[in-house]
């Protein structure tokens, strides 16, 4: 995914009883089913029916997406709505009134879905008509503060309260940038999407994507998508770098990587081997590429 959190867990740096969701979820006894919406969010990403908000976040579309998916589960299972922690007016885009009843009918769950927080504000839901839940006992909270969630919380005697931030990596002007380059290029999948939060990223003159790790973490990343593309490796200390190509890259492009390499580790020349399904196709001595050249080759892209 594109939380935050998702990228940790992806690099090893979230421990399995550090997860938000799940501590939370441990905390009330509450069984926690995770659905795996990935390959289809993908999609939802490169061409949102919605749109986008500030950067590459397609907020309505993500919503509906994520409502399916409930009510394809829900379905499944035989339950009978869907209950989320959603306030009213706390995300100008995706959650005001007009936006709400929107996404419920695209998501074909209308009046199946029960926000406890915000009931009151809101028309009641099937569950309240029929009597499956009382709404006297729901709540009328609306807007982006937290002062009533988080006195409602100690009167529960919660312990644990995740931090409020949204953590959606699309909403960053970094992140929405790369999403953008990768889709002006018409290159786009769920491995691509998969490293859009990873490392430094270039185009080379020939358009070719490069990613270089910043650390050891997202060096044991990349490594992952040898079989697919073009690991740049170092044979002695250094970082890594991935070339988003699938046939053999140009001499000037194994230059120009190879420079990429040297350059982020501690700038003095390298012995670069170019390594393709865990074979070495060929080594090449590595010279730091200039400021100005690696200034050229940062990415540049936006959806303007």
């Amino acid at each position: 995914g594109f939380h935050s959190e998702d990228v940790k867990e992806r690099l090893g740096l979230l421990r399995e009883n550090e997860n938000p969701i799940r501590k939370a979820a441990r905390q009330i006894d509450l069984p926690l089913v995770e659905l795996d919406i990935s390959s289809s969010y993908c999609g939802v990403i490169e061409n949102p029916k919605y749109g986008y908000g500030k950067n590459a976040n397609p907020c309505i579309d993500c919503k509906i997406a994520f409502l399916r998916a409930a009510k394809e589960y829900m379905e499944r299972e035989g339950f009978d709505f869907i209950v989320t922690g959603e306030v009213v007016n706390q995300r100008p885009m995706s959650q005001n009134l007009p936006t709400l009843r929107l996404i419920e009918k695209e998501a074909g769950v209308e009046g199946l879905v029960l926000r406890p927080l915000s009931a009151k504000l809101l028309p009641p839901t099937i569950p309240e008509r029929e009597g499956w839940v009382d709404r006297e006992k729901l709540l009328d909270i609306s807007g982006r503060g937290r002062d009533r969630q988080l006195q409602l919380a100690k009167e529960l005697g919660l312990e644990y309260i995740p931090q409020p931030s949204g953590g959606c990596l699309l909403t960053m002007e970094e992140v929405g940038k790369r999403v953008f380059d990768q889709l002006s290029h018409k290159e786009w999948d769920c491995d691509i999407a998969k490293l859009i939060p990873i490392g430094r990223h270039f185009r080379l003159p020939s358009g070719v994507k490069v990613i270089v790790a910043r650390n050891r973490d997202e060096v044991n990343y990349l490594k992952k998508f040898q079989n697919r593309w073009y690991l740049f490796k170092p044979t002695t200390k250094g970082t890594v770098a991935l070339l988003l190509k699938e046939e053999l890259p140009t001499d000037e492009e194994t230059r120009l990587v190879a420079g990429l390499v040297a350059r982020y580790s501690k700038r003095e020349p390298k012995e670069v081997e170019v390594i393709h399904k865990g074979e070495v196709l060929r080594k090449i001595i590595g010279t730091p590429l200039e400021e100005e050249l690696i200034r050229q080759l940062r990415l540049k892209a936006s959806k303007n």
